[in-house]
């Protein structure tokens, strides 16, 4: 086992180049970087369109090296979903769009692993707080209603459903 040395970038998923960053990071270490960036597209196709952070771990002696893909930001997703650029200029003023409270437990289900909640339902409410900052609206209400109704139980059939895939992934 050599020296390791890691590289974070961020490229647009399924589209990265062998142009800045990656090529003058890697060059100088002699790696093939045709090949990383092959891997690193085939990795981040299904974020086609988004911005992901790439970690690239590259062993000096063998020249071998890792790909691991993060998730792109909530925002991102939610801007995604939403067939949108950017969030409101002015939220709680301005409505920039609307989710189904099924777009919203499909964002948290993607995201699970990196925003630490305990349970999906606080991961669900931590978008919808996304949600609230870029003025998107979730089943045509206020956020916080809706995390209120979530509180009530008027959700729980969808959230089961990612719940359940979680489970059966051994993240919950």
């Amino acid at each position: 086992m050599g020296t390791k040395k890691t590289f974070t970038f961020m490229v647009q998923g399924g589209n990265a180049t062998t142009g800045p960053p990656i090529g003058p990071a890697l060059g100088p270490l002699g790696v093939n970087i045709a090949e990383v960036v092959k891997v690193i597209n085939e990795k981040t196709k299904e974020f086609s369109g988004l911005t992901v952070p790439v970690k690239v771990t590259v062993d000096l002696d063998t020249k071998e090296f890792e790909v691991e893909v993060g998730t792109p930001s909530t925002a991102a997703l939610i801007f995604k979903e939403a067939g949108i650029q950017t969030g409101a200029h002015q939220p709680g003023r301005e409505q920039a769009a609307n989710l189904t409270i099924e777009q919203v437990a499909k964002i948290a289900y993607i995201k699970f692993r990196d925003l630490r909640s305990k349970t999906f339902r606080g991961a669900v409410k931590q978008v919808l707080g996304s949600c609230k900052s870029a003025g998107v609206l979730v089943e045509g209400k206020d956020p916080k209603i809706v995390s209120k109704e979530i509180d009530q139980g008027l959700y729980d059939e969808v959230l089961k459903k990612y719940e359940e895939k979680l489970k059966e992934e051994g993240l919950l």
